[in-house]
């Protein structure tokens, strides 16, 4: 695989060329399909909007103790424009690949060739190139649309970039791994007037100011302080003139938490504190809750799986085995939720060989961002060492450790 993984450089700079938003994965799909056709995948098209699956059996699938695999990447760009100057950057304005799903794809096509060629496994591989990851629940669209149902796994494994850990370097953590995400939009209606005449209006930017501080107990006085929370109010409008006291304001909310108690609790308090405030300053406070991502949760027998396959196939140098959590979301939530599975991270480092910063090397969503391409090599050598080995004949010791 090391001698082609030029060829998925390639394949990788091309996507990120063409980047493509939620549910507009058209070309990318395609070259997806195309190539895993040509490898001898049964390939399914369409699923949950723009999602591809590819699926390769070898063996008898209805044998006793015959396996089913399921290995996910994520396809969709962000709505960025682009800032690095580099060769292969967005052709699209106000489009990039800001993640490095267009890494996560070559990474997992690099794999699948390999396993297609020289793969030793007996079972059901199934590889799931996922649309609209970037907010757009196109896991959920995915899974609706009869994902598990035409492509049952007994497991379920995905990986994510992470800028900040040294290039290569795996990460893994079982139990809650990403928190949840949900938003809120809260209106706030009051009766306008004069700025010079107070008492005749009802302010809702004083009850907007109040909730704004308010909100930042909910965490540290309703959550346990050895639990995970964010309360974010990341916008406030109201207003245009500095004499005039307006009918209206709006906040947005950002709410997140890595327990699903927590995640309840957050909305119940959020909710009640809200409405308390307004009531005593004589507005109305009216709350869109939109849920968003769940928390993932990686299953401790597959993710000490995972763990085993790295430590054996890179050394105990190159692997963290209980990293830490992040506040940030991702919709692979929902698969593992139907399905035990393990997420982990692989680094996309921070220099290069000097003391200059690499090119891109920066966190992901940001206009400078760009994939460590020396990845490519390393994420497929542990999807086909990973699927090898769960998908070795049900006699093997490496299977029997694994369940």
């Amino acid at each position: 695989m090391v001698s082609r993984v030029g060829e998925f450089i390639a394949l990788r700079r091309d996507i990120h060329r063409q980047p493509e938003l939620a549910f507009e994965e058209h070309r990318t799909a395609a070259l997806v399909a195309e190539r895993l056709a040509a490898w001898g995948y049964a390939v399914e098209r369409g699923v949950g909007g723009t999602g591809v699956v590819g699926t390769l059996v070898r063996g008898d699938p209805a044998a006793p103790g015959a396996r089913r695999l399921g290995l996910r990447a994520d396809m969709d760009a962000l709505p960025i424009q682009e800032a690095n100057g580099l060769p292969w950057a967005s052709t699209r304005p106000g489009l990039m690949h800001a993640c490095g799903h267009d890494g996560h794809t070559a990474m997992l096509l690099a794999a699948a060739r390999r396993l297609a060629e020289q793969g030793r496994f007996d079972g059901t591989l199934n590889l799931i190139f996922q649309p609209a990851e970037e907010g757009g629940g196109g896991a959920l669209r995915m899974m609706a649309d009869g994902l598990f149902e035409r492509h049952p796994c007994d497991a379920i494994f995905a990986m994510h970039n992470m800028p900040g850990v040294p290039q290569g370097r795996l990460v893994f953590r079982d139990g809650p791994a990403m928190a949840s995400s949900d938003y809120a939009t809260i209106t706030l209606d009051g009766v306008g007037g004069h700025g010079a005449m107070p008492q005749h209006a009802a302010d809702p930017v004083v009850a907007a100011a109040n909730i704004v501080m308010a909100l930042q107990t909910v965490v540290s006085r309703n959550v346990d302080p050895q639990q995970m929370a964010v309360v974010t109010v990341g916008a406030l409008h109201a207003g245009q003139a500095n004499n005039v006291i307006p009918a209206r304001a709006t906040l947005e909310l950002s709410v997140r938490a890595l327990d699903r108690e927590v995640r309840a609790l957050l909305e119940r308090r959020i909710k009640a504190l809200v409405t308390a405030q307004a009531e005593s300053l004589g507005v109305t406070a009216t709350i869109a809750w939109r849920p968003g991502y769940a928390v993932l949760v990686n299953t401790k027998a597959e993710t000490d799986f995972a763990r085993s396959v790295a430590l054996d196939l890179l050394g105990p140098a190159h692997v963290t085995l209980d990293g830490p959590a992040l506040s940030g979301s991702e919709d692979f939530a929902f698969m593992l939720e139907r399905v035990p599975g393990s997420y982990l991270l692989i680094g996309n480092g921070a220099t290069g060989s000097g003391d200059e910063p690499r090119p891109g090397a920066c966190m992901v969503h940001n206009p400078g961002y760009d994939f460590d391409d020396d990845n490519i090599a390393v994420g497929a050598a542990y999807w086909v060492a990973l699927a090898e080995r769960f998908l070795a004949p049900a006699q093997s010791p490496a299977v029997a450790a694994a369940g």
